[in-house]
């Protein structure tokens, strides 16, 4: 096994952790405060420099910040008004609000990404962005992020994105 591959198989119980971290604590587009702090301390825990906005609840991280070409990488981070039924030891506490389209696997997913791009950051050349967008359920949080410049300072060339299916 090669050691990029051992190295991600490695981190099968830590993005196990965090998913189940932020599915117990969903919350609805713009209203994500917590998942924010969730998230900049998984950032500051992994080494990755960070901004957040006044106006919302996204957050942008670099890698290599400033390299000539940039890659976005984004995953939305809002749950949707669902009462979750399950019996689960990481199920919803926030009652009427639930991790129901995967949010929590994409942030997690973005995470673990964040983890394998940062160890091996002198090995590329390029910037990578990680936004983690508000509000994709409901009202828009990535037109308010373009607003305030996330995809400039640098300029992204190319953005990648995935959805789970549950």
């Amino acid at each position: 096994m090669n050691s990029l591959t051992s190295k991600i198989k490695n981190l099968k119980s830590w993005l196990i952790d965090v998913r189940r971290d932020l599915h117990k604590t969903p919350e609805l587009g713009l209203e994500e405060f917590l998942t924010k702090e969730k998230i900049i301390k998984y950032l500051e825990e992994i080494g990755i420099d960070y901004t957040t906005y006044p106006n919302h609840t996204g957050v942008m991280a670099y890698i290599n910040k400033n390299a000539k070409n940039t890659v976005a990488i984004r995953a939305d981070i809002d749950a949707l008004p669902i009462v979750e039924t399950n019996n689960k030891s990481y199920k919803s506490i926030h009652n009427g609000k639930m991790h129901a389209c995967g949010h929590d696997g994409h942030t997690t997913i973005l995470l673990g990404v964040a983890k394998i791009l940062n160890k091996y950051k002198a090995e590329f050349s390029g910037t990578v962005k990680l936004i983690f967008e508000p509000a994709e359920e409901t009202t828009g949080g990535a037109k308010v992020m373009i607003e305030e410049g996330v995809l400039e300072n640098p300029k992204v060339d190319v953005m990648c994105g995935l959805h789970v299916e549950e």
